[in-house]
């Protein structure tokens, strides 16, 4: 919170260095308000934000140190997440921390992703997860389209139920962003849906997220994190690493060092807290075995 309230960095879309507070959404800003200067309990302080996608997006780190691990990934979001959001928006949050643990695994297919998110997912967002994954299966059966933009709108029917935005994103429906039982966010079962209709392709998913429209942004960071998982750092175009470095002036490679380096560390300790526990489970289960 402090450095989000007192650091100044270089902001792209301003062209100039301000407060990383004056570029978040306001569901994000809450975060500000609650726990810097409400000093609320960080595991609950999500409660009674506005249910939206911001604690999803920056779940990919999880589900990075949880490689192999889906349902570990999903439970440590969801801690984490309670800083930020609650309902489906913290949901989500899991969900996606699922799909990246699973991606990321040597050797995963999308369909071990697919197993994954429904494996873990509850109520609304498990439901819409299902019904985009359904509507894109029918669609690939029936051979596509030659409409670049078809699979956007199945997909955008497909979750429509789902959603509480409504059909006018600017303009939110009177009780969007509420907490429920039935609901979900859009973007996390649109970013799976163009994943697993594009067979994990970067290029083509993020491509389509981009163009989908509405929460585009979220929408493609979703789809690349999974796409990357499941391809690595190559799968992702070179000319767009380049601008992106370029307008953001930001030191990819030191993040990908320092996030390799954590993902290792923190290996390391699960791998020794694993072979401890073992250990005690082997010595339990052979009290009493022998006569």
């Amino acid at each position: 919170m402090p450095l989000m309230m007192g650091e100044r960095r270089w902001i792209p879309e301003l062209e100039d260095e301000a407060l990383i507070l004056q570029r978040v959404f306001l569901a994000e800003k809450w975060l500000v308000m609650k726990l810097h200067y409400g000093h609320a309990d960080p595991r609950e302080a999500g409660v009674g934000n506005v249910v939206n996608c911001g604690a999803t997006m920056y779940m990919a780190p999880v589900g990075l140190v949880h490689i192999g691990d889906p349902r570990g990934a999903y439970a440590e979001a969801i801690d984490i997440a309670g800083a930020h959001q609650w309902s489906y928006g913290r949901e989500a949050a899991g969900v996606f921390a699922a799909a990246v643990a699973a991606s990321a695994t040597p050797g995963a297919t999308i369909d071990d992703v697919r197993r994954a998110v429904l494996d873990v997912a509850h109520d609304g967002t498990a439901a819409a997860i299902r019904a985009v994954f359904e509507a894109v299966d029918a669609f690939r059966a029936a051979g596509g389209s030659d409409d670049p933009r078809e699979l956007g709108r199945i997909v955008r029917d497909a979750v429509r139920p789902f959603d509480t935005v409504g059909e006018a994103y600017r303009s939110p429906a009177m009780d969007a962003r509420l907490p429920s039982r039935t609901k979900a966010i859009e973007e996390l079962p649109v970013a799976l849906g163009f994943v697993v209709a594009h067979d994990g392709d970067l290029r083509a998913a993020v491509l389509d997220a981009v163009n989908y429209g509405r929460d585009a942004d979220s929408i493609a960071t979703m789809a690349g994190a999974i796409c990357g998982g499941l391809h690595g750092s190559a799968a992702v175009p070179e000319e767009w690493v380049r601008e992106v470095v370029t307008a953001s002036r930001l030191d990819l490679d030191g993040v990908v060092t320092t996030m390799v380096e954590v993902v290792r560390d923190v290996a390391r300790a699960d791998a020794e807290r694993a072979a401890a526990r073992a250990e005690s489970l082997t010595s339990l289960l052979s009290v009493g075995a022998e006569p």
